[in-house]
């Protein structure tokens, strides 16, 4: 039995915490993953994992083991995309994270043509709005908006992301349209609590600054959540563009205050700093970075504004 494939499975099921899910990562059944982690446990002459009925955990040992793992299936990893690269074609597994609304939708859309381009390049994507762990989850790249956190990381900045304060027509037609932000304060405020920048609003007009701390009965970590209800007449938001452009567009939505300028967020490619970046993650990183960086401008903003 392959040793690379024996620690391979180990790393699945540790990343995974189930030697279910890391056979439906590894496309192989439960039963061989179970079989390679016990041949291995077999040639070391020790346990790896803790097993109960309803969980699976590292040992010592295990945690130890996976340490070392890692980078020695990273290199052999690299040696093949090496050969690869030498060929010509893109080709291999990237390993991404990214959060789940931007990446269902915007990062969907932008890697098709990727993908298309790169047929020999396998795309394992994780989205999820909680902040994953590159190394220990064993991942190429995340992509984040956003304040960064995570100085430990390298990063590279793909684009500006422009944040739009909008609300739906029929919303404006009941309650009125705010002239400045002071009249902000008279109106229902849906509010993303996911970004700590978010509980501020900030608006610059003619070299003045005005902040305000929005206030209302709504408050979601979910920015398509909240431009959803916005589009349901609930009340005024501030979300990034991304989520409401379509919205803006067909005229659900429409952008309040637009001779006032908002903060913008920035769009991240995050990769770990002591791992060798493959040819296939630096193409898509600067795939991605063309692609967005002429994507969303404030000056592209469609206004969704009645006549």
């Amino acid at each position: 039995m392959d040793k690379i494939e024996m620690m391979r499975a180990f790393v699945a099921v540790a990343q995974d915490s189930s030697f279910t899910a890391a056979g439906r990562r590894l496309g192989l059944s439960t039963k061989l993953v179970s079989k390679y982690v016990q041949q291995l446990e077999s040639q070391l002459r020790t346990q790896l994992f803790n097993r109960t009925t309803r969980s699976v955990s590292l040992t010592d040992v295990g945690a130890a083991y996976l340490e070392h793992c890692r980078p020695i299936l990273e290199q052999l990893d690299d040696l093949d995309s090496l050969v690869q690269e030498r060929q010509g074609a893109l080709a291999g597994l990237i390993r991404l994270t990214a959060p789940t609304g931007f990446g269902s939708t915007r990062l969907c859309e932008a890697l098709a043509p990727f993908l298309r381009d790169h047929p020999d390049v396998e795309l394992d994507m994780r989205l999820t709005d909680n902040r994953l762990a590159l190394v220990e989850e064993g991942l190429d790249l995340a992509i984040r908006i956003g304040a960064l956190k995570d100085s430990s990381l390298r990063a590279r900045k793909l684009a500006d992301m422009p944040l739009v304060l909008c609300a739906s027509p029929d919303y404006l037609d009941r309650h009125g349209r705010p002239k400045d932000p002071r009249a902000l304060s008279t109106h229902v405020c849906l509010v993303d609590n996911n970004q700590s920048e978010m509980n501020v609003w900030r608006f610059r007009s003619g070299g003045k600054e005005n902040v305000l701390r929005p206030t209302g009965n709504v408050r979601s970590n979910s920015p398509g959540a909240l431009a959803r209800m916005a589009m349901g007449g609930l009340g005024i938001t501030i979300a990034p563009l991304y989520a409401i452009e379509d919205a803006l567009t067909d005229g659900r939505l429409e952008h309040v205050l637009p001779e006032h300028a908002t903060d913008a967020f920035g769009v991240y490619a995050l990769y770990p700093p002591n791992r060798h970046l493959t040819r296939r993650v630096r193409a898509l990183i600067d795939f991605l970075a063309a692609e967005f960086g002429s994507r969303w401008q404030a000056d592209t903003i469609s206004t969704g504004s009645r006549n």
